[in-house]
């Protein structure tokens, strides 16, 4: 069986992280990027020896490419790839996968119409400690409430402080904290307890309309569960599970690279620790579902709903809280 063909849409270092994934993957090649300008193109490929380079999106959906990976600002994923899609493309689009959760049924109904595989590339959903995590909280007796925790200082920050608003804090470009930081913490929510009965929501908003960070109280009746995000500080305490016999304690969520069980008079115990495969790191459990579901040996269905339940709990987040995107269709 060939090598699938991957096309590429983004330079920026996520996509650097991807292209990593991808090479340490089998069943599929980075095979082509698109670009705006041919000298940032040239110079990303040249980096991750892709041969083919594209500043013509109409050309670069049309050539020999199988699939198409989306790492666009949030506004364009939604339209990105609906376009590769109606082309015979099978699509892996950075997170958020859309802007809302009716814009994601509109993409996912574009999928089935085309007979394409369509997939968020959300970390965590695919990581193999999911299902330790999950074993582990059937252990700490009853869950009774948990704190999610995802506070990322932007390496962008300092500039906007500083008066220049980059891309990265750019509500027209459908940015905001919840929508690049909180849907991490807000996902790993839904994935281990689904939809809650109850959304109550709070932000701050930053000068220029911004969404600097938030939290959310997820109400789901035997237990609750507090979200709090941020790209203007950083967090400095682990997320927890917490149940009436223990506790799970969680590391950064969108690598779960460490798990820590703390029972009731024992000894905390690490369960698990993840990959540390340079910048890759667990993306490369993604690509590897990507490419069982092109070849039809997973289900794309649940991963489907767990992102569907996240958008609509950033629908009522954004409600809420406020959260415009200036421009934008959603």
């Amino acid at each position: 069986m060939s090598n699938l063909k991957l096309g590429i849409i983004g330079t920026n270092f996520v996509v650097d992280w991807l292209c990593d994934a991808v090479d340490a993957s089998e069943g599929i090649v980075n095979h082509a990027v698109y670009s705006r300008t041919s000298e940032r193109g040239n110079e990303f490929a040249a980096k991750h020896n892709i041969p083919n380079v594209y500043t013509d999106m109409e050309a670069f959906l049309s050539s020999d490419i199988d699939a198409v990976y989306i790492a666009s600002p949030n506004f364009l994923h939604g339209p990105q790839a609906i376009a590769a899609m109606n082309h015979g493309k099978h699509v892996l689009v950075e997170k958020p996968a859309a802007l809302s959760a009716a814009e994601f049924d509109e993409m996912l109904a574009c999928a089935k119409a085309n007979n394409v595989v369509l997939i968020e590339a959300m970390r965590p959903a695919h990581d193999e400690a999911l299902p330790v995590i999950r074993e582990a909280m059937a252990k700490i007796g009853p869950i009774r409430r948990a704190v999610l925790e995802f506070c990322q200082y932007s390496s962008r920050y300092d500039k906007f402080r500083a008066g220049e608003v980059m891309n990265a804090f750019n509500p027209a470009l459908g940015n905001a904290a919840v929508m690049d930081i909180g849907v991490y913490a807000l996902e790993v929510c839904v994935l281990l307890f689904g939809e809650p009965k109850e959304i109550i929501s709070r932000s701050v908003i930053l000068e220029n309309g911004f969404e600097g960070m938030g939290t959310v109280f997820l109400d789901y009746g035997t237990y609750q569960v507090d979200v709090a995000y941020s790209k203007i500080t950083d967090s400095v305490i682990p997320s927890v599970i917490t149940g009436e016999d223990g506790s799970l304690k969680l590391g950064k969520l969108s690598t779960l690279d460490s798990l820590t069980l703390c029972m009731r008079r024992q000894a905390p115990e690490v369960i698990f620790e993840g990959r540390e495969d340079g910048g890759a790191g667990n993306m490369v459990y993604e690509v590897a579902d990507f490419v069982k579901m092109i070849h039809g040996k997973l289900a794309q269905e649940p991963y489907h709903e767990a992102t569907r339940g996240t958008l609509r709990i950033i629908d009522e987040v954004r409600k809420q809280s406020g959260i415009v995107f200036p421009g934008c269709r959603w």
